[in-house]
């Protein structure tokens, strides 16, 4: 199973490139953050003509996730982060497909920081790790991907000096983002390459792209019952390449889903 996560950056001027990546890389599952656009505007014809399914969560101008999936529609589990019932932010999305617990999200900037958005984005991340240790309770099959908008490690941004200040590499940000990680979760693009310096984001300014000035901020996380299902992890940097692009690059993992020990039956 390839499992896809992207930023689209705006799935309304970015549908050609996403349709022609579709059938580029044919991915079985690929979850789309900050669609920045309402429920109603989603392209789901376009979607369908190409061969998915997909689910979404909506919102005007800002933010948006979907999940879309190649053989049959997922079953879809949970729309926004439990936790808060006022949050009318569309960021977060859960849903069920072959076996697996699929959890899209988008994670807030937080920036600038110190400040009410910075606030938000703590309170988000505590949120996001008590449903971590939920799902893990389960001891089900469950990948978490996402924009998490953070930096986990001086490795993971180009001249880190520079983002000490930054909502996404604050210490707070990252201490929180370990939180969740001790729950148990896998960086599977961090354990497939454990010391090589991987990029999933650039800057539209000053050249980034060219330059390999970026960051790893786009994670897909394994639970334990799905770790050992990991065959492979990487980032579609071609994308980024191309005419009009997202700031971020498709970041994906392979998975063996036969390499899953499936729990016995209570007798």
């Amino acid at each position: 199973m390839l499992v896809v996560t992207y930023n689209v950056n705006g799935i309304g001027a970015r549908i050609g490139a996403l349709l022609e990546y579709l059938e580029e890389r044919q991915p079985d599952v690929l979850c789309l953050q900050e669609l920045k656009a309402p429920q109603e505007k989603f392209p789901e014809q376009a979607i369908l003509d190409a061969g998915y399914h997909a689910i979404w969560h909506g919102q005007k101008s800002w933010n948006g996730v979907a999940i879309l999936t190649r053989e049959g529609p997922a079953q879809e589990l949970q729309r926004g982060l439990p936790g808060d019932p006022l949050d009318e932010q569309s960021r977060y999305i859960e849903a069920a497909y072959q076996g697996v617990l699929v959890c899209g999200l988008y994670l807030p900037n937080g920036n600038p920081a110190p400040g009410p958005k910075y606030d938000y984005k703590l309170a988000w991340m505590e949120r996001l790790i008590a449903r971590g240790e939920e799902l893990l309770e389960a001891k089900v099959p469950v990948v978490m991907c996402g924009d998490f908008n953070v930096i986990p490690t001086g490795l993971d941004v180009y001249k880190p000096e520079r983002w000490v200040d930054d909502a996404l590499f604050r210490p707070e940000t990252r201490a929180a983002f370990e939180r969740l990680m001790s729950q148990g979760w896998l960086d599977s693009l961090r354990n497939m390459y454990p010391d090589q310096t991987i990029y999933t984001f650039w800057d539209y300014f000053r050249n980034a792209f060219g330059r390999d000035a970026g960051l790893r901020i786009d994670h897909l996380l394994l639970s334990p019952a799905l770790a050992p299902a990991l065959r492979g992890a990487g980032v579609d940097r071609f994308q980024r390449a191309k005419e009009k692009p997202s700031d971020h690059a498709p970041t994906w993992v392979e998975l063996d889903l036969d390499a899953i020990v499936q729990p016995k039956a209570k007798r």
